[in-house]
């Protein structure tokens, strides 16, 4: 990946906002178990910062996917996972359809507000009966007049207890479970919406809630793109929100390890400092070399995606090892802080709680295995797609 003048501006942008705006209030926002997300996203879109690859026609700054993916790398100095995470919901997660299917009307509507960071998005696919298995999900809009009428349950909603609106999957017809599905933005002011806080491991200054639809009505307009696509428009989402699950984590990890470097150099134990001893800094060294792997393989996805290729084995590939990775890296970078890495407000153990999430959101690590096992041709009554 070449990066121009404009990325690096784009980088220092984001490090400088992170520097200034997030990491002085992480910590009472994860004591709050939420942060001012109206408030943050309004900063985030006055300085161009939530539409950076959509349309100019609804405030968007045109730019490329790699430029929405230096600020996810940007976002992975946050000292705290729930903040990147909500961003990335917002930008990179319920609004990548909208803006490329959605109608005039629906994108003034939720995407040009969105952008402007005048309103919270959300995405609600997952439902207490099933993440990962998209095709599963009950939630229910029947067509009435020129209304949807919405009935179900959303669970795991990200900026769920704030959001203003949902980019909401729902069956729409008795059809085949990939062909019934319909992608519809719903205001979350509408009558007969609740919530319901979920409290978490993790990601605690990130909210999150499970929606009830009880007979919500919507207009039909309201609907993204065309109806009964909604299960492939989804796919397309889940690549960029993988490559952000990717990308947002890389400086984070690096974080990491520095931090374990200046702790194990300072801490002795047996009259010498921790890091002196082999199987540390040759564990930090094969960490590091890790990251590095993890820098290489994402963006040469994020690169090939802006050529236009299809990128759902590399994009699977990176978030499948982006979780892996963050178990093994926190694991080894607690242990080295001994006592103090088992302390609640300690760095380490922050993110040891906040990454573990990687290997379950957008896509569990069992998902990534089988759609990279399909790919590859190994899954049982496939052919190999990647090499044929």
């Amino acid at each position: 990946m070449q990066f121009t003048p404009e990325h690096d501006n784009l980088r220092r942008t984001v490090a400088r906002f992170v520097d200034t705006e997030i990491n002085p209030h992480v910590d009472d926002w994860e004591a709050a178990e939420e942060f001012p997300s109206h408030d943050l996203f309004k900063k985030l879109g006055d300085l161009g910062l939530l539409g950076i690859k959509y349309d100019p026609d609804y405030g968007g700054l045109g730019l490329d996917f790699s430029y929405s993916m230096v600020m996810a790398e940007e976002l992975g100095l946050c000292a705290a996972g729930g903040v990147p995470m909500a961003i990335g919901v917002h930008t990179d997660m319920c609004t990548p359809a909208l803006n490329r299917f959605g109608s005039d009307h629906v994108k003034k509507m939720f995407l040009a507000p969105s952008i402007a960071g005048d309103v919270v998005g959300c995405l609600g696919v997952s439902e207490p009966g099933g993440g990962s298995d998209v095709a599963a999900v009950k939630t229910t809009a029947r067509a009435d007049g020129d209304d949807f009428v919405i009935s179900g349950t959303k669970m795991w909603i990200t900026n769920g207890m704030k959001a203003d609106w949902c980019c909401l999957l729902a069956n729409t017809s008795d059809g085949p479970a990939h062909k019934n599905k319909s992608l519809i933005a719903v205001p979350m002011d509408a009558k007969g919406i609740s919530r319901q806080k979920i409290r978490k491991i993790g990601m605690n200054s990130s909210d999150t809630a499970q929606l009830f639809f009880d007979e919500v009505r919507v207009p039909r307009r309201n609907i993204i793109g065309q109806e009964g696509m909604g299960f492939t428009m989804q796919m397309l989402q889940f690549q960029e929100e993988r490559l952000y699950s990717a990308a947002s984590s890389l400086k984070g990890f690096d974080r990491l390890i520095d931090l374990t470097i200046d702790y194990a150099g300072a801490r002795t134990t047996f009259g010498k400092p921790v890091l002196d001893n082999q199987v540390v800094h040759f564990r930090l060294a094969e960490l590091r070399t890790e990251v590095e792997a993890l820098r290489a393989l994402t963006w040469s996805a994020i690169e090939q995606y802006v050529a236009g290729r299809d990128v759902t084995r590399l994009a699977s590939m990176a978030k499948l090892k982006t979780g892996r990775l963050a178990r093994e890296l926190t694991d080894s970078c607690l242990q080295y802080w001994g006592g103090m890495g088992y302390t609640l407000d300690n760095p380490v153990s922050r993110a040891f709680r906040d990454t573990r999430l990687v290997s379950i959101g957008a896509g569990a690590d069992e998902i990534m295995l089988g759609i990279i096992c399909k790919l590859e041709g190994t899954l049982p009554g496939t052919s190999n797609k990647a090499r044929g």
